[in-house]
């Protein structure tokens, strides 16, 4: 039973990670319409230099705090930069570049820092909480990850559901032309999609990085699981990046604790074929409208 339950808490630390990087992904969906796929290769970009401010002798929190206003640049200049000239063409163009972009960051990252392993400190302690006389498999900076995740979704639910920014930027993604000629600054608002995605790919760099091997490809498995995530919540659901993260997390972890972590990547692989077949929209998805 014990096991069980260790394996239930740290499913769901993993997952609410998953989570944080599905929300990324669902941003920028829900913004532009596109899947990017470089989104875990810029939390990891992120994430170093998060580590590099630290070896100067910066504050965690100041460094912190840095690294998301450098995550909500770069989104941004993704977008800008990348993305924006891609207007107009085939739809698989942007998700090339993507690719492009995640295999160009992580060579980047290995040659500026290297490819060896490194630390990198928690922002809290990673001993498990003691609950009555027994330890369990959950720790402070769990909790901080559970907080911090659920602090981004609400905060990506009032936007698309209580602003007139929200309502703006899902319009601009579901009918450009038309948001153009009610006066909406269509381009701004996708750009404002990347850079706000940036920002959540960062956190989730961020709370990965002291749970694994910190280095350049660090990210790609947690990518795999996020993409899971959000296919099984569905691409324009905030709630359904975070159930499909918890439902991520805890079917790796018992894949991993039953049967074996080599397997853990089989293991989504699976749930997302199960997902697809059974409900290739998500489990949140609004159907589609339907013309009578």
């Amino acid at each position: 039973m014990g096991l069980f339950v260790n394996i239930t808490l740290d499913g769901i630390a993993n997952g609410m990670i998953f989570a944080a990087l599905a929300l990324a992904l669902v941003l920028i969906f829900r913004a532009t319409r596109i899947v990017n796929f470089a989104q875990g290769a810029l939390g990891m970009m992120t994430t170093f230099i998060a580590s590099s401010l630290l070896d100067r002798g910066v504050g965690y929190w100041w460094a912190f705090l840095a690294v998301l206003a450098v995550g909500f640049v770069m989104g941004a200049m993704v977008e800008r930069l990348l993305i924006r000239p891609l207007q107009g063409k085939s739809e698989l163009n942007p998700v090339i570049v993507t690719i492009g972009l995640l295999v160009v960051l992580e060579g980047l990252a290995g040659t500026i820092y290297g490819n060896s392993s490194r630390g990198f400190p928690a922002a809290y302690s990673q001993s498990g909480l003691t609950v009555g006389h027994t330890k369990i498999a959950f720790s402070h900076f769990d909790v901080f990850i559970l907080v911090s995740v659920l602090v981004l979704m609400t905060a990506t639910l009032v936007l698309f559901r209580a602003t007139s920014l929200g309502l703006r930027m899902r319009a601009s993604a579901f009918a450009g032309e038309i948001s153009r000629l009610l006066g909406v600054r269509v381009g701004l608002l996708l750009t404002l999609g990347w850079a706000l995605a940036g920002v959540a790919g960062s956190l989730a760099g961020l709370l990965v990085a002291p749970t694994s091997s910190f280095g350049p490809y660090y990210m790609d498995l947690v990518l795999v699981y996020a993409f899971t995530a959000a296919v099984i919540g569905g691409l324009e659901s905030p709630v359904g990046a975070l159930i499909g993260g918890l439902i991520t997390g805890l079917s790796i972890s018992y894949v991993g604790g039953y049967l074996g972590s080599g397997l853990q990547p089989l293991g989504a692989l699976v749930l997302l074929m199960v997902a697809l077949m059974a409900r290739p929209e998500g489990i949140f998805a609004r159907p589609p409208a339907r013309r009578v």
